[in-house]
């Protein structure tokens, strides 16, 4: 399984799993859709930042394949 600190490896329509930014204490993931990437670097080292088709923006920490 990736992690999602390559921009590349995401595009929309990825079903993905994200840490929100009120659950990055906890490390909760939500599972869901990309719908665009907000982050411009080809790297981050926390996850690639992007917003799921229902909203949610946060960091993707895996990817399902």
């Amino acid at each position: 399984m990736k992690d999602g600190t390559k921009r590349a490896d995401i595009h929309p329509g990825l079903e993905v799993r994200i840490v929100l930014k009120a659950d990055q204490r906890s490390g909760k993931l939500t599972e869901g859709v990309v719908k665009n990437l907000l982050t411009n670097s080809h790297m981050h080292p926390h996850g690639i930042k992007v917003m799921l088709e229902n909203g949610q923006v946060g960091r993707v920490k895996e990817i399902i394949e």
